[in-house]
């Protein structure tokens, strides 16, 4: 086996934008996440949107008008015909 072929492993203190943090071992010096086991639904069993990019304002936007331009186009066909 070659040596000093493989990445360096740390003891790292993982620490979540809710503010947890707990040990674990990495190839990385420093892990910081979005979210984690203590904020998750999942596991907390509380309905909360995670929603960091977005995408749910996104979905509302587009579907608010009650007008897509794909469902338009299938109904423009159905019409034609």
């Amino acid at each position: 086996m070659k040596k000093d072929v493989h990445p360096g492993y740390f003891d790292v203190t993982v620490t979540c934008g809710c503010g947890n943090s707990f040990q674990t071992r990495s190839t990385r010096k420093e892990l910081k996440v979005d979210i984690c086991s203590a904020c998750h639904p999942f596991y907390t069993g509380k309905l909360k949107y995670v929603d960091t990019a977005g995408r749910i304002e996104k979905f509302q936007n587009k579907f608010a008008s009650g007008t897509y331009a794909s469902l338009q186009k299938a109904a423009k066909k159905k019409g034609k015909s």
